[in-house]
């Protein structure tokens, strides 16, 4: 005989009851009760906004940190549908290289080659740096025209290696504009018969990238994403982290110049007066400029930024996986909690937010998105890809590359202290870690795969987009529970002798 389906059954907590009863939740802690499907993976779309005024294929950002997002991780990002976010801890003339560096490609990678003139020597393999080419220009600058180029391989076959490269390099007459996409490349590859060819700036004919054709069929192997994140004049989208110091106003200036799309105000605890007289005077003096404040993990840090008028939102305080402030400072909060609390607020005055650390895998992500967030900032996550800074070594037989939190001492020590409110105390106090990060391989794969299993996600919980998920928590349709360290360990791999974990 069947139930009667008229009693009302109470299964699961709405949002709203679950994090007010003063417990601070990590994402761990919560589960999501399923939804009804009435529609395919595919139909989920994660289209959305970083800012007031900024739009994203791909709810992706890449963290300021200067070991996970210089230009080639804002490239490969931008090419995604996403967004990078270019560190500021270097002087503003090598942020101004690093952000025009990226709004000058079209293509998903940057190539690393050096340059020499006709006249110079190559002396040893190691003048080939970290790449198998060199190229000629007429000067041995980027900013010359360009000649031809040396492979290490016929290099290593010459008889007189003290020869001039001038006398052995292979002359190229060609090139193609940097403003093409890989389709136009590819194009000009089939038209030619060629297999290389130089990426040039059209306004002051400096080299910007070369292509092989092998970087073509790599690239097209990867997994297809959302469409790429584009300004109204064709460049990739870019942002930039600056502080709150005076002297962050010349910063300002260049990364106007260079044509950012938004500025993050970098701050680990960012409800300060500093940040909101820092957001008038951009939004007085740019007021075109997106400006996202942060970081915040309260309502009442989100209203004051919010009133100061910011575009966007940056939620987190100590949940980073290289991050310590929670355990040096005793303030901050489980980011579930912090996530769902801004998000509620911040969503009345219309602001997007960033969720902000804590993401290591596709669930964490589904969880941010879910609770509130518009687009989730990744540092661990991202950092140990092909597109991080740095160089790979081996550590204990594995291949891996630095991660380091911006409030370690090592990152303090060339300007971040700043972050943390300490740039002019002579006590440095850390509130992060170095550690590594094992190889990862491009993101223009991982990241794809890794969207894929938060569109899975979503469809389980019933929602096809990510404000419908929004529209489900706040109408209290989407219910959620605690889970138990016995649940979240039923809930992960285990009663195994020995398993391989691959995501994808």
């Amino acid at each position: 005989m069947a139930g009667d389906f008229s009693v009302k059954f109470d299964d699961g907590f709405s949002a709203d009851k679950l994090f007010n009863q003063g417990v601070s939740y990590t994402y761990n802690d919560i589960i999501f009760l399923p939804g009804y499907i009435n529609f395919s993976t595919d139909e989920v779309q994660l289209h959305t906004k970083l800012t007031k005024n900024i739009h994203l294929s791909l709810p992706c950002v890449s963290s300021p940190m200067d070991t996970v997002t210089e230009s080639y991780m804002a490239v490969a990002m931008a090419a995604l549908g996403g967004i990078g976010i270019l560190h500021y801890n270097n002087t503003p003339s090598e942020q101004f290289s690093q952000l025009r560096s990226v709004k000058s490609r079209r293509i998903p990678f940057v190539s690393d080659f050096e340059i020499r003139s006709p006249s110079d020597c190559i002396d040893s393999e190691e003048d080939f740096g970290s790449s198998s080419v060199v190229l000629v220009t007429e000067s041995g600058s980027r900013k010359s025209r360009f000649l031809g180029y040396v492979l290490k391989s016929d290099w290593v076959e010459l008889k007189n290696m003290e020869s001039r490269v001038g006398d052995y390099m292979s002359k190229l007459d060609y090139s193609v504009p940097s403003s093409y996409d890989l389709d136009q490349i590819a194009g000009f590859f089939g038209e030619k018969g060629v297999k290389l060819v130089p990426t040039v700036r059209e306004r002051d004919n400096e080299v910007v990238d070369l292509v092989t054709a092998d970087d073509l069929e790599r690239i097209r192997e990867f997994p297809k994403t959302g469409f790429p994140s584009l300004g109204s004049n064709g460049d990739f989208l870019v942002g930039a982290a600056i502080g709150t110091r005076e002297s962050d106003k010349e910063r300002l200036e260049y990364l106007v110049k260079g044509g950012a799309d938004v500025v993050v105000l970098d701050s680990s605890q960012g409800y300060s007066k500093y940040q909101e007289d820092m957001i008038k005077y951009i939004k007085l003096t740019y007021p075109s400029l997106e400006v996202i404040g942060g970081n915040v993990v309260s309502m009442d840090q989100a209203r004051g930024l919010i009133q100061a008028g910011v575009d966007g939102l940056r939620v987190g305080m100590g949940s980073g996986s290289i991050c310590t402030t929670q355990e040096v400072c005793a303030v901050g909060r489980g980011q579930a909690t912090a996530v769902y609390k801004v998000s509620y607020l911040a969503s009345q005055s219309g602001v997007p937010v960033i969720a902000d650390g804590g993401i290591s895998n596709s669930g964490h992500i589904v969880r941010a998105l879910a609770l509130g967030a518009s687009t989730v900032m990744m540092g661990s996550f991202l950092a140990g890809s092909t597109e991080a800074p740095g160089a790979y070594v081996y550590q204990n037989g594995r291949r891996v590359k630095k991660y380091r939190g911006m409030g370690s001492l090592e990152a303090m020590t060339k300007g971040s202290d700043q972050r943390y409110l300490g740039d002019k105390s002579k006590l440095k106090i850390a509130q992060g870690v170095v550690g590594a990060v094992a190889d990862k391989g491009s993101i223009l794969k991982f990241v794809p795969y890794t969207m894929h299993a938060v569109k899975q996600g979503f469809q389980d919980m019933g929602a096809s987009s990510i404000q419908s998920a929004h529209d489900l928590l706040r109408s209290s349709v989407l219910r959620l529970e605690v889970r138990t360290g016995a649940a979240q360990t039923e809930g992960g791999v285990h009663d195994l002798v020995s398993y391989e974990k691959k995501a994808f």
